[in-house]
């Protein structure tokens, strides 16, 4: 359990509520309001009665302050949606912070889970960057990690396995691609599965920019088309600028330079070819040469791609699994030691046990109860 975890939510509560730490110690009963910071901060523990006189005040179960399995003012989040519904939006949050409350609880027993010797990575980028600096940090990403002659089928395990980052396949609204998390220990990427591979992939790579940036240019809690407008664009912008370079790297595109022809039909075969290899989409190929000064922009405008462009959403056969294979082996572990029931486990992950059940099959695990 994360340490301070009552005095976290209380302190989120306050904040959510627009209080000061000296109107909550009205509250309470006490004398100045360095109690209420006492406890915020973890040098003060809370009594029984002052954890249920909090309850009463804030209309929440006491459980809310002790449950390890929900998040509370600990996770920044930053969706990426177009036009969905604040239900939506609050549905899908509301199961994400379960699911990464679940995977940093039970991952915190075993050495190597989050939470031990956490050192969140940063790149060397500010909002005054260029979009040069940008996309050239991006391909030396992709060749300090290795990922080879396509990176997007690589990026899942670097960012899992050496970065220490989360990474979901979750089932979104359509108009909800994913989102980055942050936590004091642990961060996270949630990817909506039902997107076609090339934009799964971008917007992994999109996020993942996000989660290495937080701390010198965050991004806004919605990244919208309004958001797209507004001040942090240029964010955005870098965020697409390095996620294009990272999945398309110059070294990459010279190896096979179709490019370079006048045809424009040769060009958008190529495209069409280059993009299915390299797991992108053909929009995201083609501008991709346009920003690296392999074509021009007036050329990029008049190359018509929609048709290249497998826009199509998959059945359930053809799905990535849901979650991610580290997180349902932590979850197995968990439900081995007893740390959590079957049953909890289910409801925490919205379906029913025999759904989990093929969850972990699907990850080519062995299912750690009896049916």
């Amino acid at each position: 359990m994360t340490p301070n975890l009552i005095g976290v939510r209380l302190k989120a509560l306050r904040e959510k509520k627009g209080l000061t730490q000296e109107r909550l110690s009205d509250v309470f009963g006490f004398k100045d309001r360095q109690t209420i910071s006492a406890i915020e901060t973890g040098l003060r523990t809370v009594t029984a009665d002052e954890l249920l006189k909090a309850a009463k005040y804030f209309k929440v179960d006491p459980d809310y302050f002790v449950d390890p399995f929900i998040l509370a003012g600990e996770g920044q989040f930053s969706w990426r949606r177009t036009q969905a519904t604040s239900k939506q939006l609050n549905d899908c949050q509301t199961k994400a912070e379960r699911w990464i409350a679940l995977f940093r609880e039970l991952g915190s027993e075993d050495q190597a889970g989050p939470g031990r010797f956490f050192v969140r990575p940063s790149l060397r980028l500010h909002k005054r960057s260029s979009y040069e600096e940008a996309a050239r940090i991006g391909e030396l990403f992709a060749a300090r990690f290795a990922l080879g002659n396509i990176p997007a089928a690589k990026l899942i395990d670097v960012m899992e396995d050496q970065l220490h980052v989360l990474v979901l396949m979750i089932d979104a609204p359509d108009r909800i691609s994913g989102a980055a998390c942050v936590l004091p220990d642990l961060d996270a990427v949630l990817i909506n599965r039902r997107d076609v591979p090339g934009r799964r992939h971008f917007d992994l790579a999109h996020e993942l920019f996000h989660i290495l940036t937080w701390q010198t240019m965050p991004p806004e809690p919605l990244e919208t088309p309004e958001y797209e407008t507004s001040g942090h664009r240029r964010v955005e912008h870098l965020a697409n600028n390095f996620a294009s370079a990272l999945l398309m790297p110059g070294e990459i595109l010279e190896q096979d330079p179709g490019w370079k022809t006048a045809d424009d039909d040769i060009l958008l075969g190529w495209l069409g070819q280059t993009a299915e290899k390299l797991q992108v989409t053909a929009d995201a190929l083609k501008w991709r040469l346009v920003d690296s000064g392999r074509i021009t922009r007036e050329r990029g405008k008049t190359l018509n791609t929609s048709a290249l462009n497998k826009t199509a959403r998959y059945g359930d056969e053809n799905l990535p699994p849901l979650f991610s294979k580290s997180f349902m082996r932590v979850l197995g572990t968990g439900l081995r030691r007893g740390l959590i029931s079957v049953r909890r486990a289910a409801t925490l992950l919205d379906v029913s046990i025999d759904a989990m059940s093929e969850i972990f099959v699907a990850h080519d695990l062995a299912v750690p109860y009896d049916l």
